[in-house]
């Protein structure tokens, strides 16, 4: 059966570390977990031997062919065909406490990013990614791999890489070094403030400029534009000094200093900022295009 190479499959080949994977998951035997990238069942094997459900996401036609003859008599076994960053909303009402998978490099960044952001939060997780997008999920702020990726992964878990997999423990070996990374439910993190992740973004956007400078295009944003103003007969110079307004009062609320740079900032920081920002919006609001007294 060939290797797809646009689906990014890489079979992991080296049992023991299948095993320390399947251990550092925790799942105990009754429960249920999702994997992605089940390949040709491997690591499913593991785990459904060890009493653990298993709802399997496969893009592979011919693989999917293949897991079904396999595990045809497994009563915890599900598969789900296609591509998983399409069909795994579908299965959100049943999201298992557990999630695990050598996950294809090509949609292992994204696929995490976006459980995350639309609220796909599993008790603990056990990933295999490319060794620098484990570096990213990991880090933390002052760290040189520090990333807005890094940020979001810290506002729902609690990241560490279990170990680095060199390219001879897969097949085909892939190009770079990889990492098994476990992620386990951060607790104690209030509720995201709605501008938390576009603001994270934002003050990454210029990695090289302070959150000052970048803060201040992002609060532009989401002020009525200067064009607006004029039409209302409010001057670009009243625009430019509320939103001068905004920013400072957002970093005053916030107590954070403007002059410092997004890779220096915690999680808590850009949760005081997305806070203080929306209050610094809500306040002093002066008329805009719709709003002429």
């Amino acid at each position: 059966m060939g290797m797809q190479k646009k689906f990014g499959q890489n079979f992991l080949i080296n049992r023991g570390a299948r095993e320390r994977l399947v251990d550092a998951l925790g799942a105990p035997a009754g429960s249920r977990t999702w994997e992605v990238g089940p390949g040709l069942g491997a690591m499913t094997s593991i785990l459904l031997d060890r009493g653990i459900g298993v709802t399997a996401f496969e893009i592979d036609r011919g693989f999917s062919v293949a897991l079904r003859e396999l595990f045809a008599g497994a009563g915890g076994f599900r598969l789900i065909e296609g591509d998983a960053l399409k069909t795994w909303r579908a299965e959100l009402p049943s999201l298992p406490p557990y999630f695990f998978g050598n996950l294809p490099y090509n949609i292992a960044a994204t696929l995490l990013a976006t459980f995350v952001e639309e609220g796909a939060i599993f008790d603990r997780a056990v990933v295999t990614v490319q060794k620098e997008v484990a570096k990213r999920m990991a880090a933390k702020a002052g760290d040189e791999d520090y990333s807005s990726f890094s940020v979001l992964c810290a506002s729902a878990y609690r990241t560490s890489v279990l170990m680095t997999l060199k390219p001879g423990s897969f097949y085909p070996p892939p190009n770079v070094d990889s990492a098994a990374v476990v992620m386990e439910r951060a607790v104690g993190i209030p509720p995201q403030p709605r501008l938390f992740r576009p603001l994270v973004r934002a003050l990454f956007s210029s990695r090289r400029k302070t959150v000052r400078h970048n803060l201040d295009a992002f609060a532009a944003s989401l002020l009525p534009a200067p064009a607006g103003y004029a039409a209302s007969g409010v001057s670009l110079a009243a625009f430019t000094a509320r939103k001068a307004r905004v920013v400072d009062e957002s970093f005053a609320l916030a107590r954070v200093d403007p002059g410092l740079r997004a890779e220096v900032l915690d999680l808590e920081a850009f949760y005081r900022l997305a806070s203080s920002l929306e209050e610094a919006l809500a306040s002093g609001r002066e008329p805009g295009p719709k709003e002429t007294p």
